[in-house]
């Protein structure tokens, strides 16, 4: 996710639009494809060879809510190679925007798998109270927010092959982003009264405020999406509705999309401001340990930047287009500094964690291959299980 979200800043930066810029976001994507393969083989291996692993991490109230990023890794790459790939180079026509629209349509099916069922489990198989939430409690109806955004991108360039298809991708995409709002401002409401009543989350958790700029920029990157693909495609002049017909529907609805847009991107900004009072002050009080939720920081910060990088475009605004670049290459600088301290500790092998299996005794699984004595190598199982737990973060 956020080596994805870094990719897309590459392809959206204002300022130099070379060959090199949509290279290097090539570099990225494609970064973030091999890191993609490799967790999910990791995490699938993790799975088979320990099977009652999943039951762990699916009932535990914290890790097993990572499951939404796994969908929302998948749409950075495909927002790329729509834009970067089919769009920009031309490479595989119709058939590799076909191939990708495929692809959206099986995360699609994942996204809303984990966003109900995730919703599902943690009514009915997880304790959880309001003092141990989180904003991790995000992650599952992000996924909604995270994959509409990926069908508004598609169908601009779909409708050039198939009007139908691309409304389709379209609408679909609309029902995902005002479910997804609707559950994020629900559950930052929640959030909002547990900073009050209870204060900020201790330690490295403290990062996890800035993760309600994922749901806002997202959400608002998306929505601007949606209005300017109608003001394109609209009126339709094959069709019996009135409202579908009308001149003036397509610049209503775009109107309406650049406000609901800017809207977020506004409470997004209130949150960076919530965010960083609420990390000065933890400072204060304590070092804050470098670990995986670092890389937290990465994705939600990136999807901020893109969006005040669109509406610099919408508005044609020196302000937003110099904001967004800044911002941009802050989020850039944050990547590198994440990715070789997490290089060090891999190194170090000080970084791996299992939160789901602090309280389990290994010892209790059976291996399907190469069974040893019990007792004889749990530490080397705990390394495996724990080695594998990074993909959720």
């Amino acid at each position: 996710m956020g080596t994805g979200s870094i990719s897309i800043l590459f392809h959206a930066f204002p300022y130099g639009h070379s060959e090199g810029m949509q290279i290097a976001s090539l570099v990225f994507m494609f970064l973030n494809l091999i890191l993609f393969l490799v967790f999910s083989v990791v995490t699938l291996a993790r799975y088979l060879l320990f099977p009652r692993v999943w039951q762990f991490m699916a009932r535990h109230p914290v890790q097993s809510l990572y499951v939404g990023t796994f969908p929302m890794g998948a749409t950075t790459i495909l927002n790329i190679a729509v834009g970067v790939i089919h769009d920009h180079y031309g490479f595989g026509g119709k058939q590799i925007l076909y191939l990708i629209w495929a692809c959206w349509w099986a995360n699609v099916a994942i996204s809303l798998t984990c966003c109900f069922g995730m919703l599902h489990f943690m009514k009915t198989a997880q304790k959880h109270s309001l003092e141990s939430m989180t904003a991790v409690w995000l992650l599952p109806v992000v996924t909604l927010v995270v994959a509409s955004s990926t069908g508004g991108v598609i169908a601009t360039s779909l409708y050039n092959y198939n009007k139908s298809d691309a409304m389709i991708t379209v609408v679909v995409s609309v029902f995902m982003v005002t479910v997804g709002l609707a559950l994020s401002f629900m559950l930052l409401t929640i959030y909002l009264l547990r900073l009050i009543v209870y204060g900020l989350p201790p330690g490295a958790t403290v990062l996890s405020v800035f993760l309600p700029l994922g749901p806002m920029g997202q959400a608002g990157y998306s929505i601007l999406l949606i209005g300017q693909f109608f003001n394109k495609v609209l009126p339709l002049h094959k069709s019996n509705s009135t409202l579908l017909t009308a001149e003036t529907t397509g610049e209503i609805i775009n109107v309406i999309c650049t406000f609901v847009a800017f809207a977020l991107w506004s409470l997004a900004t209130m949150w960076i401001i919530f965010a960083c009072l609420a990390v000065q002050d933890v400072l204060r009080q304590t070092r804050i340990k470098f670990r995986v939720p670092f890389w937290g920081l990465i994705f939600p910060n990136g999807v901020y930047a893109n969006l005040t990088i669109n509406l610099a475009g919408t508005f044609d605004s020196s302000f937003f287009r110099i904001l967004g670049s800044i911002y941009a290459v802050a989020t850039l600088i944050l990547w590198v500094f994440v990715a070789i301290r997490t290089v060090i500790l891999v190194r170090r092998r000080t970084i791996f964690e299992a939160p789901c299996l602090e309280d389990v005794d290994i010892r209790q699984f059976n291996l399907r291959q190469n069974q040893c004595d019990a007792g004889s190598k749990p530490k080397s199982m705990a390394t495996a299980i724990s080695a594998t737990t990074s993909n959720f973060n």
